[in-house]
C-alpha cells in the first residue's frame, strides 16, 4: 500500500486544493486518492506540476485513529452525531503545515494574519493560530449578567420594565440631556459618537450596553428535526422552536429588546437579527450545542424584518437554506400608517405573512430550485384555513419574502393597495399598486379596505411558478366573519406524538442534506460499463445522495462548496466517511475543488457521512446487476449509459433481422 499522497494541481488553485489531511494514511483510505485535477474528468497530471507529501508514521497513526474512531462513533448514533473535533484539529494542522506552502494555504494564513488584531469574535479564522483569552464577556459572546438600572426606574412584577428606561426624544433617539443617559453611557468607549447621534434628525443606532434591563425579552430554540408541510409531505431539516418559520416577534419602536438563543441541536447554531441596528455576531455567533447566548439592543427603526440562524461563515447561508428563520416586526411610535390615520382606528384584520422555500437537496438549494414554496410553513395553508374579513374591514398585511432565493410579486386578486410601505416603514409610502416586488429578505406593509362585495380574494405570488408549488391562499369577505383577528407567521406546531404519527404515514419525506423517501431520492444507477462516477459535494449535501453501481466502479467525490475558511460547521470543507458496509473508506478533508476517489469491489450497501457536518448522509449500493435496465442514468463522463447501449444494441439486432428477411 502507498504511504505517499499525490496532489495533482493542473490549474491555478482557488482554495486549499493541494494537501492531504495531516496523518491520513492509505491503510485507512483503502483504494482512495486525493487529487485536485484541473479537468475533473481526466486523471492525468502535467509533468513537473506534481507535489508529493510524505506523512510521518506517528502523525498518520494519531490522526487516522481519531478520524476512524470518530467515524465509527458517528456511525452508531447518526441522529445524535456532532461535528468531529478531530477533523477541525486535523485541518488546523494541515493549514499550518502541509498546506502552508500551497496557494490556498497561503490565502488562509493571510486571512488569519489580517484578522488577528480585529474584533471579529464569532466570525474569524484566528482561533486556528491562537487561543482566545477566557473571561472577557465583551468579546467572547458569552451571556452576561443583567445589571440593574438606576434606582429612579421602577420595575413591576410580571414584566421586564414598567417604564421605558430611557425616554424617546423627538428624533427617535435617547435624550442626551437626561441624567439617566449620562449614568448609563458615561463609561462607554464611544460616548462622543453616542452623543452625536442623539442630536441627529434620524433615529440612533440600536446600540445599548449589554447590561440594560429590557422592555421585552424573547427566547428562540434552534435544533434539527421534522416539520410537516401538508399534502402528506414531511421535511427533515433545521427548525426554530420546532417549526418553519419560527415564532413571529412583535415589538414597539423604542423598546429595549433582549433576544436569547438556545441551541438545543447537535451542531453549532447562531442568530442574525435584521431589526438590530448594532453588533449581533459577536454575541450570537457560534453557539455550541447546549449553549445559550443573548444580545440586548434598542429597536430604533420601524418595519418588517427577518431574523435567521447565523452560526458564522459557510453555515450562515446553509442554515437559512435549511429552514431556520422567522419574522420580527417593529411597530412605529413616532409616525403612523396612513390608512390608520384616515380611518381613525387600528386594523380589523392583521396578517403577518412569510413566503419561503423548501429544498430536497443542497444542490437545488444553492441553485435556487425549490421543491415547494409556502406561506407561513404549509402548502396551501390558507386554502385549508381561509383568512376571514367582513366587507368594509380595514386590512393590514406585513409581508416578508424570506426566499432564500426566489423573487416574489405578491398580489391579491380584486385588491389595489391603498398604501404600500417599503420595508414596512411608515414614511416609505407608495399609494396604490397591484403587486409588491420582494427579493429575498425584502418586506412590505400593505393596507387596503375589503370591497363591499362578499367572496374570495385570492392571494398569491404572481411569479406563478411559486404559486403552483404551494404559495397561494384565500382572504374571504363574509358578513358573518368575526373580527378583529390577527394571523401570525408562525409555522404549524405539532406535538411529538402528532409528528411521529404524521411521519409514519407521510407519502413523502424531503431533506436537503440526507436521503429522503425513495420517490424523491431515486438511485442514480450505473451499469458495469461505467468505470467512474462523480458525486458532487454542494450545499452541505452529496449529489446524488444515492448511487447504485457495479463492483469495480470508482466513485470520485468533488467538493463544489467554495467557502474554505474556518472549520467544522462554519466551513465548506467536507469529507466522506463510511459508517456501514463491507468495506471502510475515510476520505481526507476536501477544500473547494479537491477530489477523493474510492473503488468499490465488494457488493453491499454503504452508508457514509461528512464528519465536519455529520447530518450530511449519502448511500452507495454496489450490486452485480444481471442485465442492464432502461432506468440506468448516463454517466457524467460522457460515456453511453446502459439504457442507451441497450437501445443501440436492440436497433442493431432489428436492422440485421430486417436485412436477412429482405435477402430471403
Amino acid at each position: 500500500m502507498k504511504t505517499m499522497y499525490t496532489i495533482e494541481n493542473n490549474t491555478a488553485a482557488t482554495a486549499q486544493n493541494e494537501g492531504p489531511p495531516s496523518g491520513m494514511t492509505s491503510d485507512v483510505i483503502g483504494a482512495g486518492r486525493l487529487s485536485a485535477p484541473g479537468n475533473r474528468r481526466e486523471a492525468g497530471t502535467a509533468a513537473g506540476n506534481r507535489l508529493e507529501i510524505s506523512i510521518s508514521r506517528a502523525s498518520r497513526l494519531v490522526t487516522a485513529t481519531l478520524l476512524a474512531a470518530g467515524a465509527l462513533i458517528l456511525g452508531t448514533a447518526v441522529p445524535e452525531a456532532r461535528a468531529c473535533t478531530a477533523c477541525n484539529l486535523s485541518f488546523k494542522d494541515e493549514v499550518l503545515n502541509e498546506r502552508a506552502g500551497t496557494p490556498a494555504g497561503r490565502d488562509m494564513l493571510l486571512a488569519m494574519e489580517n484578522q488577528k488584531h480585529l474584533p471579529l469574535e464569532g466570525v474569524s479564522s484566528t482561533p486556528f493560530l491562537e487561543e482566545r483569552p477566557n473571561g472577557d464577556p465583551g468579546t467572547s459572546g458569552e451571556v452576561m449578567e443583567v445589571a440593574s438600572l438606576p434606582a429612579s426606574t421602577s420595575v413591576s412584577a410580571g414584566s421586564a420594565v414598567a417604564a421605558s428606561p430611557l425616554p424617546v426624544a423627538a428624533s427617535g433617539g435617547m435624550n442626551a440631556l437626561s441624567s439617566q443617559f449620562e449614568e448609563i453611557y458615561a463609561n462607554e468607549d464611544f460616548i462622543d459618537i453616542i452623543r452625536r447621534d442623539e442630536g441627529l434628525s434620524i433615529p440612533t443606532t440600536g446600540y445599548v450596553p449589554q447590561d440594560m434591563v429590557p422592555d421585552k425579552s424573547f427566547t428562540i430554540e434552534l435544533d434539527e428535526g421534522l416539520a410537516y408541510l401538508g399534502n402528506s409531505v414531511v421535511y427533515d431539516g433545521f427548525l426554530t422552536n420546532g417549526t418553519v418559520p419560527g415564532p413571529t416577534i412583535v415589538v414597539d419602536q423604542g423598546d429595549i429588546v433582549e433576544f436569547k438563543v438556545v441551541n438545543k441541536g447537535t451542531v453549532p447554531h447562531g442568530a442574525s437579527i435584521h431589526a438590530a441596528y448594532t453588533q449581533t455576531s459577536k454575541y450570537l455567533g457560534q453557539i455550541q450545542p447546549g449553549q445559550t447566548k443573548s444580545v440586548v439592543f434598542r429597536a430604533t427603526y420601524p418595519g418588517v424584518f427577518m431574523y435567521h440562524c447565523a452560526p458564522g461563515g459557510h453555515a450562515i447561508p446553509m442554515h437559512v437554506l435549511f429552514g431556520q428563520y422567522g419574522m420580527m416586526v417593529v411597530k412605529p411610535k413616532e409616525s403612523e400608517y396612513k390608512l390608520a390615520a384616515e380611518l381613525g382606528r387600528e386594523p380589523d384584520v392583521e396578517v403577518y405573512l412569510v413566503q419561503h422555500e423548501w429544498y430536497a437537496s443542497g444542490k437545488d438549494a444553492v441553485e435556487g430550485n425549490p421543491m415547494y414554496v409556502t406561506f407561513n410553513g404549509k402548502l396551501f395553508r390558507y386554502i385549508e384555513e381561509p383568512i376571514e374579513a367582513k366587507p368594509g374591514d380595514y386590512v393590514r398585511m406585513y409581508f416578508l419574502n424570506i426566499g432564500p432565493n426566489l423573487l416574489s410579486t405578491f398580489h391579491l386578486v380584486g385588491i389595489i393597495w391603498d398604501y404600500a410601505y417599503w420595508q414596512g416603514h411608515p414614511d416609505a409610502v407608495l399609494p396604490g399598486g397591484q403587486t409588491i416586488t420582494a427579493g429575498p429578505s425584502d418586506s412590505w406593509v400593505v393596507e387596503f379596505r375589503v370591497p363591499p362585495d362578499e367572496g374570495p380574494y385570492t392571494m398569491l405570488s404572481h411569479a406563478v411558478g411559486s404559486t403552483s408549488r404551494g404559495a397561494i391562499g384565500l382572504l374571504v369577505a363574509d358578513r358573518n366573519a368575526e373580527t378583529p383577528v390577527t394571523v401570525k407567521a408562525d409555522g404549524p406546531k405539532y406535538t411529538a406524538e402528532e409528528m411521529e404519527e404524521i411521519a409514519a404515514n407521510a407519502v413523502r419525506t424531503i431533506s436537503p442534506f440526507r436521503p429522503g423517501s425513495m420517490d424523491v431520492e431515486q438511485a442514480h444507477r450505473y451499469g458495469p460499463e461505467t468505470e467512474e462516477v462523480f458525486v458532487e459535494i454542494i450545499g452541505n449535501s452529496y449529489y446524488p445522495k444515492v448511487l447504485e453501481i457495479a463492483p469495480g466502479t470508482k466513485v470520485t467525490w468533488i467538493n463544489e462548496d467554495v467557502f474554505s475558511f474556518l472549520a467544522g460547521e462554519f466551513s465548506g470543507i467536507h469529507n466522506a466517511v463510511s459508517t456501514s458496509g463491507p468495506e471502510r473508506f475515510v476520505s481526507p478533508l476536501l477544500a473547494h475543488g479537491e477530489t477523493y476517489s474510492f473503488t468499490f469491489e465488494e457488493e453491499g450497501e454503504y452508508d457514509y457521512i461528512c464528519t465536519p457536518h455529520p447530518y450530511m448522509e449519502g448511500r452507495i449500493i454496489v450490486t452485480a446487476a444481471e442485465e442492464e435496465t432502461e432506468d440506468m442514468v448516463e454517466a457524467p463522463s460522457g460515456r453511453l449509459g446502459g439504457w442507451t447501449m441497450g437501445l443501440a444494441g436492440l436497433a442493431l439486432i432489428l436492422a440485421v433481422v430486417s436485412l436477412v428477411r429482405q435477402k430471403k
